[in-house]
């Protein structure tokens, strides 16, 4: 069974039973006789590696402390439930960052680490698993285990991107990079064609953090788009510093607002307006790191139906015509995004067993969901994805086939052997069996 992403609320409509955790997330884990289990937090995944149908589900949200901060060595130790948001928030106006963020801060901290989460910055400081110094680790029979890359290394490394499938992230050591203030020197630049985007992303990455671009998805074979790029300003805060202005998507209409027409016209007037505003600009890193926060509700301008994401990641080499048999079946499909992301990774391996990212292009677009039209897109871009011996993202997936996975993830067996019994997820029934 594959279902589109319909709201954030959904764990109620699955046959899931509740359990929270309290601080420190106790001696033992909540269980029901004969049943797995799966920890949740805040369930921003688009696909179904937080969901455990008629299992449970462990709530972990209650697991909101901060434990330890030690200025010196710019580490902090806190519970897993904790935002990232609220990290941000807290140690911003004292001259400390999150070095890796994906493109919203409304993620736990175990959850980030459960995916291996990666921001526009992975060719300077890698993905979230980088950053991750120890985690304490409880597993269903009632072990607590620390680990780190020195201690219980193989589960560490199984942990990072893992899923959630190895045990409850009870706690977690991060590293903590310095910054001045909350502001991010920007630019954008507009372009023509894949190879002025790797030319820029290329020349971007000695001199700029955060590299990324928007595209046309139907501009065709001289596709365009935005090429937004950012460094951390040496400029402290001020007074008139603030994050962003909330907005919400009041209702759900009864059809996707995202359809041909709607999606060709926001395209050519995005593309406009972000050519007339092209050049440098001083922007606080909110917006720049997470635009999507400020709209509440967003996912619900699909309609009733929701909508799939699509993320995959191709090896350099093969990249630049990968990307480009990829937007040409979308084109030819008349079906896309507004929000169509193509970016670089740097030249790092991948951080756990199951992680994600690693050296190459990666390509991100959400898709209305229109049934048997949308599968045989999805199964076309399979096709060009696996030729080019790229894969797709666990945390934005709800239908990738088992051979996909298999290939794109090489260590999956291995992993197998650490993961815990007790917890299973919707993912991984159907990639790697109970």
């Amino acid at each position: 069974m594959t279902t589109p992403v319909q709201s954030w609320g959904r764990v109620g409509s699955w046959p899931h039973h509740l359990a929270p955790l309290p601080h420190g997330g106790g001696k033992v884990l909540p269980a029901l006789e004969g049943r797995t289990g799966l920890a949740f937090g805040m369930g921003r995944s688009y696909g179904d590696v937080c969901l455990n149908p008629e299992g449970l589900l462990w709530l972990t949200r209650g697991m909101d402390r901060l434990i330890h901060w030690d200025e010196a060595a710019g580490r902090l130790t806190c519970e897993a439930g904790v935002l990232l948001r609220d990290i941000q928030r807290l140690m911003v106006p004292r001259g400390w960052m999150l070095p890796v963020t994906p493109g919203t801060q409304l993620v736990t901290v175990g959850g980030a680490i459960a995916n291996d989460v990666h921001g526009k910055n992975h060719h300077r400081f890698g993905s979230f698993g980088d950053q991750l110094i120890s985690l304490e680790l409880l597993r269903t029979n009632g072990t607590r285990l620390r680990c780190s890359r020195d201690e219980h290394r193989e589960l560490f490394l199984a942990t990072l991107g893992g899923l959630g499938l190895t045990g409850v992230v009870l706690e977690a050591t991060l590293h903590l990079r310095r910054v001045e203030g909350p502001w991010v020197d920007a630019e954008d630049l507009p372009f023509k064609g894949l190879d002025a985007f790797f030319e820029l992303a290329d020349a971007s990455e000695a001199g700029w953090e955060h590299t990324v671009a928007w595209i046309d998805c139907l501009s065709g074979a001289d596709v365009r788009g935005i090429f937004s790029r950012g460094n951390m300003s040496p400029e402290p805060a001020d007074a008139g510093a603030r994050g962003q202005r909330r907005r919400s998507m009041p209702v759900t209409p009864p059809v996707s607002l995202v359809n041909r027409l709607s999606l060709k016209a926001f395209n050519t007037a995005y593309y406009a307006l972000g050519s007339r505003r092209a050049g440098r600009r001083r922007v606080h890193f909110e917006p720049f790191f997470y635009p999507l926060d400020s709209i509440e509700h967003w996912n619900r301008m699909y309609g009733p139906a929701g909508f799939y994401q699509y993320q995959c990641v191709l090896p350099r080499a093969a990249g630049r015509q990968g990307v480009a048999e990829l937007l040409a079946e979308i084109g030819r499909s008349g079906q896309g995004s507004f929000l169509a992301v193509l970016k670089t990774f740097g030249d790092r391996p991948p951080c756990g067993l199951l992680s994600f990212p690693r050296p190459g292009v990666t390509l991100a677009l959400d898709f209305p969901a229109q049934g048997a039209a949308t599968h045989a897109l999805f199964e076309r871009l399979d096709r060009v994805v696996m030729a080019a011996g790229g894969t797709l993202y666990p945390a934005k997936d709800g239908r990738m086939p088992r051979a996909m996975f298999e290939q794109g993830y090489p260590a999956w067996q291995s992993f197998q052997a650490l993961r815990d019994p007790g917890i299973d997820s919707a993912f991984a029934r159907r990639m790697m069996g109970h």
